[in-house]
This record gives C-alpha cells, sequence and structure tokens, in this order.
C-alpha cells in the first residue's frame, strides 16, 4: 500500500515509516496539514495516517479539506491521536477519518489496526 503519514514529531515518524516499510508498504511522510493536502493531491495515496495535532493546519481541518475535494474525498484518513476519549474519537469520525489510532503506537499492531479499520469501512485497499 501507499501510505501518507502527517507526523510532525521526527521520532514518532521514523516509528510509523520503519514498522510499516517492514510490512512492504511505501511511505510519504508530511510534517504539517499544508503539506499533507498537497502531497494527498499529488500522490493519491491508499491512506493518511494523520496525527491530530500538526503545525500549519490542525489534522482535523486538514480531514477536513481532503473530504471537500473531489480529487481526494475517496482517500480514507486515520487519526493519529494521544487523546483516546469518547469525545475525542467523535471529533475525528466528524472531521471525516474512518477511525484512530491511539499513540503510543503500539508496534505489533500497527499494520492490523490499518487494515482492520479499511475492511470495517468498506475500504478494497487493505493489504
Amino acid at each position: 500500500m501507499r501510505i501518507l503519514v502527517a507526523e510532525d514529531n521526527p521520532l514518532n515518524m521514523e516509528l510509523v515509516r520503519d514498522l510499516l516499510e517492514l510490512d512492504g508498504h511505501s511511505v510519504e511522510a508530511a510534517g504539517d496539514g499544508l503539506k499533507v493536502i498537497e502531497l494527498a493531491r499529488r500522490l493519491h495515496p491508499d491512506v493518511v495516517l494523520m496525527d491530530v495535532q500538526l503545525p500549519k493546519l490542525d489534522g482535523l481541518e486538514a480531514t477536513r479539506r481532503l473530504q471537500a475535494d473531489p480529487d481526494t474525498r475517496e482517500i480514507p484518513v486515520i487519526a493519529l491521536t494521544a487523546s483516546a476519549m469518547i469525545e475525542d474519537r467523535e471529533r475525528v469520525l466528524a472531521a471525516g477519518c474512518i477511525g484512530h489510532i491511539a499513540k503510543p503506537i503500539d508496534t505489533a499492531t500497527l499494520g492490523r489496526e490499518i487494515n482492520d479499520l479499511l475492511r470495517q469501512h468498506g475500504h478494497k485497499r487493505a493489504a
């Protein structure tokens, strides 16, 4: 799968990239919300992993913009968030995410969590 990861923390980005590449995925990185929109439009990834707290444009607003754009609205977005309260889950779903993965990231289950969310929402891109 081609995965676009929006993450502004270099250590988190390196961890996610390493885990996904070890699973055979192609990974592109964006360090802010504006960059993720630009890359999503240009690359049309299979899925976007979106940190909620990003500089320049937060992850929820970036998700709303991706969902509002006919060119990117079909790209599933999964939120990456340290906030796992029910209200936080509702916020990411309202913004257009298909689900969320809690931080800190569980290195043993990241790939499975992505695939499970994609399958649950009828996306054929799960690998």
